[in-house]
């Protein structure tokens, strides 16, 4: 496995990013009910569903996120949900997505607790 074939951000750095307010997007493909559990909240992140995105593909993907040279983090409950997106997008044209490694149940381990569990 290679980093084009797996590209992960890890917590720490998203963390850094996430202070930095650097230029990206953080989009969170997780089902809404999950929101209520756990949730980073920052005014860069927009929510759309994986299962939402299986039945509209592309029109799903908010205006903000359809440049294909935009930075985007992608998050779910743990990465597996995320670095699939991340995949599919990457093999729709985006050149600079990333999956959160491990999702918010790490982010919360390694860096936040108060952003939940489940």
């Amino acid at each position: 496995m290679t980093p084009e074939e797996y590209p992960e951000i890890s917590p720490a750095d998203l963390a850094a990013k996430l202070k930095q307010e650097a230029g990206f997007h953080l989009l969170d493909v997780r089902e809404l009910w999950e929101l209520d559990l756990a949730q980073i909240r920052d005014p860069r992140l927009m929510v759309v569903p994986m299962s939402q995105m299986a039945r509209e593909r592309e029109s799903a993907i908010p205006a903000e996120l359809q440049d294909r040279d935009a930075e985007i983090i992608v998050m779910c409950h743990h990465g597996v949900r995320s670095m699939q997106v991340t995949q599919w997008m990457r093999a729709l044209g985006w050149r600079k997505v990333f999956s959160l490694a491990g999702g918010i149940d790490a982010y919360a381990n390694q860096i936040d607790p108060g952003v939940g569990k489940y």
